[in-house]
C-alpha cells in the first residue's frame, strides 16, 4: 500500500518563549516491509534541523528555536510503501530458552513496570498461555481488548500498567504496555511501536483520514520448529490482529518513552494551547514495498 502522511504539531503558548528545544520522532522507518519514498519536515519559526540514529534505530530531528516567539508549527509530510509481512513463524515454547533467542531478545526481555503486580496479573498470565509463543501472542490480542475498555481520557501519558489495571479502561499506549509486561513474564521478547494505522474500512471507502499516531508491539517470535533466526513479529492489542501492511512504523523502544513523536522543553510560560493532526492518504493500493 501507499500512503502519503501529513503531521502537523502547533503550539500557542501565552506569552513570548524562547530557548525552545525539540526532538522529533516522526520520519517513518523503512525495513524490509516498508519504505520512505520521501520526507519533508517545516518549522515555524524558521531554524536549523540536526539529524542523528537514536540507539534504538529511530532516526531523531532536533532544533531549537532561540529567539523570542509566541507559537511552533511543526509540518511533516512523507511517503511510505508497505507490503504485507506474510505469515510469520510458530515456533515451540522450548525455543525461547535457547541462548541464542536471549541474544537477539537483548534487553526487550527485561522486566518493567511489573514490581508487586504479579497478583493482579496472575488471572492474565493463565488466560493467555497458549500451545507456541506465536498462538500466546494471538491470544493476547484478544484478551486485553476483552478485559479492557478502549476509552480516551481515562488513562494519560504517563499513567502505568498499575493505572490501567485501576480504572479498566484506557488507549493503546496502556493497553501495549500491558501486552509488554505480560510477554515478557513469559518470556518473550517484546517492544514497544510507534507509527500510523489506516484505519478505513476493509470494504473500500475513503482515500483520506484524519488519523492520530498510533502504539502496536513487536514480540520476538521463536522460527517454525525452534530452527533458524526468531522473527519480530508485529501485534496489534487495539485492534485484535497482528500489524499488517495498514501499519506504518516510525520506530520502536522498550516503551512509550523512548519513542514520543515529539518531546521538548523551553523557557517563558507554563500554558499553551496544542493543535496535532494526522491526515493519511491513501495513493496506491498496488504498490509493494521492497525488502
Amino acid at each position: 500500500m501507499h500512503f502519503a502522511i501529513r503531521h502537523l504539531t502547533g503550539y500557542r503558548y501565552d506569552g513570548p518563549v524562547s530557548d525552545n528545544l525539540n526532538a522529533l520522532r516522526v520520519r517513518p522507518a523503512t525495513t524490509s516491509t516498508q519504505r520512505c519514498d520521501e520526507f519533508h519536515v517545516r518549522i515555524d519559526p524558521e531554524t536549523r534541523v540536526s539529524r542523528h540514529i537514536d540507539y534504538f534505530g529511530t532516526e531523531v530531528l532536533e532544533f531549537g528555536v532561540p529567539a523570542a516567539h509566541d507559537h511552533l508549527t511543526i509540518d511533516v509530510r512523507a511517503r511510505v510503501v508497505t507490503s504485507d509481512p506474510g505469515a510469520p513463524p510458530d515456533g515451540p515454547w522450548n525455543a525461547v530458552a535457547a541462548p541464542g533467542y536471549a541474544e537477539a531478545a537483548g534487553e526487550y526481555l527485561l522486566p518493567w513496570h511489573d514490581e508487586g503486580l504479579g497478583d493482579a496479573l496472575a488471572d492474565l498470565e493463565r488466560a493467555m498461555r497458549a500451545t507456541t509463543p506465536l498462538a500466546t501472542l494471538r491470544l493476547l490480542c484478544e484478551l486485553v481488548p476483552d478485559r479492557f475498555e478502549y476509552r480516551r481520557g481515562a488513562t494519560h501519558t504517563h499513567s502505568t500498567v498499575e493505572h490501567l489495571l485501576e480504572v479498566g479502561a484506557g488507549v493503546c499506549q496502556d493497553f501495549v504496555h500491558l501486552a509488554l509486561v505480560l510477554l515478557r513474564r513469559q518470556g518473550i521478547a517484546a517492544r514497544y511501536v510507534s507509527g500510523y494505522l489506516w484505519a478505513a474500512p476493509e470494504d473500500g471507502g475513503a482515500d483520506s483520514l484524519e488519523v492520530d499516531t498510533h502504539a502496536w508491539l513487536e514480540a520476538l517470535v521463536p522460527g517454525t520448529d525452534g530452527r533458524g533466526e526468531p522473527v519480530w513479529v508485529g501485534a496489534d492489542p487495539t485492534n485484535r490482529r497482528l500489524a499488517g501492511e495498514t501499519h506504518v512504523k516510525i520506530g520502536h523502544g522498550r516503551f512509550y518513552a523512548d519513542v514520543p513523536p515529539v518531546k521538548g522543553v523551553y523557557r517563558g510560560p507554563d500554558a499553551s494551547d496544542l493543535h496535532a493532526a494526522v491526515t493519511m492518504s491513501r495513493l496506491d493500493p498496488q504498490s509493494g514495498a521492497r525488502a
